[in-house]
């Protein structure tokens, strides 16, 4: 059976650079967390939805804040799942370093993802599945026409990573392929739209790679040893396993906390579950003490809830070792924990998707963020047909999508993927305002 080696799977090698440091203050991996933290795309996430559009309560969790919760769980199951295996790993890495690579994974998790969450994504998918739009299409390959069709944010992640921030089409933010193969949770390019049927577009498979950056894929793959199965199709990086366990845990418990915030939510709906989650470990005494606040009682709950599950998940990885290292481990770190853990999971979610997703403040939001992105698609899309003779208008349009930085060729699908580029690093606030100017409406609602 083959195995991947953690001598190669821990690369400090950088995509783009030769340059080897000698810096005695940082790590690596310590950089790449550095240069995702200090980019602009990272800051992009400050006012991006996480789970509710435009919303104006300062409490409630963004992108950013959620990636830096993610962060902070995937560096203590980083380390802890190092400590777990160390006679497997190269002498000269410490949990430290394995937490580091984790937690610089987790930072970039969701930094490719567009204005609006998933409503965002399903309204860039649904703009180009329009039958009106097909003209936009038809030079495009058919594995071209695959990526637009489905945009998704784990590839465009990928392609802010390694070709747009900082180095343009040189390396990118030029991390580790340690720290790039961790943060590919999806180590494949898209399925063609008619392999897929009649799939609509918000339950399409998710991949990890434009075909832009399918070169930049076999190199990361090929640095790390990871196990191909295919063509353009290789098996997970085993700390990937990790980064999605945090990135679970964080919005499993967290949806509801911002649930009893905005109420949606009820504190007596949310208790039961995360006492369930507890297991064997002690009550928090809070939950007991005279004049202490809900948000006090959940989020000492939520911390000892946590605290379990980053013992689970790494005890899960420590015994299932062998299969990860083989690229044969089957679904996630959460399905081989004990019972209960995946059960409390699934009631997590399924109260979040039943009271929280499908709430109509929520829902009248989404349809306003859904308008305001195929607005701006409206605009900008077909000015990337190649040689375009522009009208007035048209003119008008090109100044200000090349003041976010485009630049159009004669080739079509990167005009397109451009647009997609700038679309995606918008903040909803920042789409929302832009719509309202396509429109004719200079002042924005917020």
């Amino acid at each position: 059976m083959t195995q991947m080696r953690w001598l190669e799977l821990l690369s400090t090698v950088r995509l783009g650079s030769k340059k080897q440091s000698t810096e005695q203050a940082r790590s690596p991996f310590h950089k790449d967390y550095d240069r995702i933290i200090f980019s602009q795309s990272f800051r992009q996430l400050n006012r991006k939805t996480q789970v509710h559009p435009l919303t104006q309560h300062d409490g409630i969790h963004t992108r950013l804040t959620h990636s830096l919760e993610v962060s902070c769980i995937g560096r203590s199951l980083g380390m802890l799942a190092a400590e777990k295996i160390k006679d497997e790993l190269p002498v000269w890495i410490s949990p430290a370093d394995v937490g580091a690579i984790i937690q610089a994974a987790c930072l970039a998790h969701d930094i490719g993802n567009p204005p609006f969450g998933h409503a965002g994504e399903y309204a860039i998918r649904e703009w180009f599945d329009d039958a009106s739009h097909t003209d936009f299409l038809k030079d495009l390959s058919l594995e071209q026409q695959a990526d637009v069709r489905q945009f998704e944010g784990n590839a465009q992640g990928l392609r802010l990573l390694t070709k747009i921030d900082y180095h343009p089409n040189d390396g990118g933010m030029r991390l580790t392929y340690a720290t790039l193969g961790a943060y590919l949770k999806y180590p494949w390019l898209s399925k063609t739209i008619e392999s897929q049927g009649d799939t609509p577009a918000s339950k399409r498979a998710k991949f990890g790679c434009y075909q832009a950056e399918k070169d930049i894929l076999k190199q990361i793959a090929d640095q790390l040893g990871l196990i191909q199965l295919g063509e353009y199709h290789w098996c997970r990086h085993p700390l990937t396993y990790l980064l999605e366990a945090a990135d679970d845990i964080c919005y499993a418990l967290i949806d509801l906390e911002d649930g009893i915030i905005l109420n949606m939510l009820s504190y007596e709906e949310v208790e039961p579950i995360f006492l369930d989650l507890l297991g064997e470990f002690s009550i928090p005494a809070e939950l007991s003490m005279p004049y202490t606040t809900l948000q006090q009682k959940i989020a000492a709950l939520r911390g000892r809830v946590m605290k379990r599950l980053v013992d689970e998940v790494t005890t899960a990885f420590a015994k299932h070792h062998w299969q990860i290292i083989s690229g044969q481990l089957k679904g996630s770190l959460l399905q081989y924990c004990a019972e209960d853990i995946e059960m409390g999971i699934d009631r997590a979610k399924n109260l979040a998707r039943d009271k929280i997703f499908e709430h109509p403040q929520k829902s009248g939001l989404e349809i306003i963020a859904h308008q305001s992105l195929q607005h701006i698609l409206d605009a900008f899309i077909p000015l990337t047909t190649p040689n375009k003779t522009l009208s007035f208008k048209d003119g008008r349009l090109l100044s200000i999508i090349e003041r976010f930085g485009a630049r159009f060729s004669d080739d079509h699908y990167d005009n397109i993927m451009q647009v997609l580029d700038i679309v995606s690093k918008f903040s909803d606030h920042q789409a929302y305002q832009l719509a309202q100017e396509l429109q004719g409406n200079k002042v924005g609602f917020f």
